[in-house]
């Protein structure tokens, strides 16, 4: 394998205004390496009601508790890309990124929920931009569920109601016959340690606050769900359709808050709550919940005076069903936390943080972000993925989202500095450890609606003005930087 790195010269200029020539060492990835972008349906599309589409749960909620959103806006119009998906697939174009992953809201294709109303404006919509990226040699990457769960699916008690995975299932299917000829890759869901323990758990949409209870029983029906599409797929549209089907999970690493036995196994507890609760039943040799969950979960359950552990059962068919199935892990990825054992007791109330039993914190020294819980912490990405290669056999990966939220402004070069500091990590995971890692994403291509905190924070290659009557998109100088990655497959030697 290629080292991947190129001697280059490049000329500089001293304080007496004369030049001179350093020699760098250039950081390339592989010419088959793939870039892209990512968006999400709820945070980009607006459109929240016309054309057939049904409410979601992110529609009612933002309009029925405004104060739990920052800034008290909501999605309604967002960056109008239901309106402006072809000047989105320019931006896309000058960039020259090879794919584009963006989410298909349910609502809009199955207005209830249920595969027997389908919505045509919500095949249309999809179908066009589809045609527009592929007319502009970018591969669609689709995400099937990206948190917009169908309202009428939720009154029905949403992720945590065992039915919820067969009507997963018909949703999908609805999919693979629309759109499967045109989209390289399927992630089934993304992120659901979030939309689950912020969701069910906490005060994301639906925002039951249930945490240790309602969290586990969403995990548990998304696996089944996932599991079930899966094996519907290979049975019903591997032989006819040239595609991939996997999941996106995020991993924020998590390192010892010191260098103690403890802490040391507190951390490694904490892995196995956040990324193999998820991970650890499809990609594992073994399949089911890690073990140091089953066992903690069910421990502490029993010492709560429950009669059965708060973290249901698969059956063994079920167990068979959901590992290996996938074909790929879909891997975000933004920052690094610090973990220390917990000393509190354990109270009746349950909960996912006395279940794991850790501590979490970040350092304050780390660069901060625009968002509170976002760091600057490139190391910690290539400790992520070298831990996802021991643990499931070095899996094939790609980098479904990384990226930073800032403030306002086209001269981000804060942001440039994340995106080479992180892609950096990524190419020593990739040349020197050998991880199998074959794309990455940034997040995201234009500023959009960020769940809770609104517009507040500012993720976007691309500024978008909210408040202008047709959304306009602005180049920030981070997009030309990542241009200039897309298109080279190199990080240049970025001149402020």
């Amino acid at each position: 394998m290629s080292t991947g790195y190129q001697s280059v010269v490049v000329r500089t200029s001293s304080q007496a205004g004369s030049a001179h020539y350093v020699t760098q060492e250039r950081v390339c990835f592989p010419e088959s390496f793939q870039f892209g972008v990512a968006t999400a349906s709820y945070q980009i599309e607006g459109a929240w009601n016309v054309s057939g589409k049904g409410e979601s749960i992110w529609d009612s909620y933002t309009h029925m508790y405004p104060e739990r959103i920052f800034d008290h806006k909501t999605g309604d119009v967002a960056a109008d890309s239901y309106h402006l998906f072809k000047e989105d697939v320019k931006l896309m174009v000058k960039l020259g990124v090879q794919y584009y992953r963006f989410s298909i809201s349910w609502p809009r294709i199955l207005p209830n929920g249920l595969s027997n109303e389908i919505n045509k404006d919500g095949i249309r919509y999809y179908n066009e931009l589809m045609d527009e990226l592929i007319q502009n040699n970018i591969q669609p990457m689709v995400t099937m569920y990206h948190w917009d769960l169908p309202k009428s699916l939720q009154e029905l008690g949403g992720w945590t109601n065992p039915i919820i995975a067969d009507y997963f299932v018909d949703y999908a299917r609805v999919l693979f016959n629309n759109f499967g000829n045109k989209v390289s890759a399927w992630l089934t869901f993304n992120e659901p340690l979030s939309f689950c323990q912020g969701g069910y758990g906490g005060l994301d949409a639906p925002g039951d606050q249930a945490s240790g209870f309602e969290d586990y029983l969403c995990g548990h029906n998304v696996l089944r769900a996932h599991g079930m599409v899966y094996r519907m797929y290979q049975e019903e549209f591997e032989a006819k359709l040239l595609t991939s089907v996997g999941i996106t999970l995020d991993f924020s690493w998590l390192e010892p808050a010191m260098e103690s036995l403890e802490d040391k196994i507190a951390a490694e507890t904490a892995r196995q709550f956040f990324f193999g609760w998820f991970a650890h039943p499809i990609f594992s040799s073994i399949g089911d919940y890690p073990q140091i969950m089953r066992k903690r979960i069910d421990s502490i359950s029993k010492k709560q005076g429950f009669h059965r552990s708060r973290l249901p059962y698969f059956t063994t068919e079920e167990i068979e069903m959901i590992r290996g199935s996938a074909d790929f892990l879909g891997l975000n990825h933004y920052t690094t936390y610090l973990v220390a054992k917990s000393k509190k007791k354990i109270s009746s109330e349950p909960s996912f943080a006395a279940d794991m039993g850790g501590i979490i914190s970040q350092k304050s020294s780390w660069p901060k972000s625009n968002s509170t819980w976002l760091k600057v912490v490139p190391w910690g990405f290539r400790l992520s993925l070298n831990w996802v290669k021991r643990a499931y056999n070095n899996p094939l990966v790609v980098i479904t989202e990384n990226g930073v939220s800032l403030e306002k402004g086209l001269l981000d070069k804060r942001r440039i500095e994340y995106i080479d500091g992180y892609l950096k990590a990524l190419h020593t995971a990739i040349t020197k450890d050998h991880c199998n890692v074959y794309g990455y994403t940034y997040w995201s291509l234009i500023d959009n609606f960020e769940w809770t905190r609104g517009y507040s924070e500012r993720f976007g290659l691309y500024q978008v003005d909210f408040d202008s009557p047709n959304k306009t998109r602005k180049p920030r100088i981070s997009s030309e930087y990542y241009a200039r990655v897309a298109r080279t497959k190199c990080l240049p030697i970025w001149d402020f």
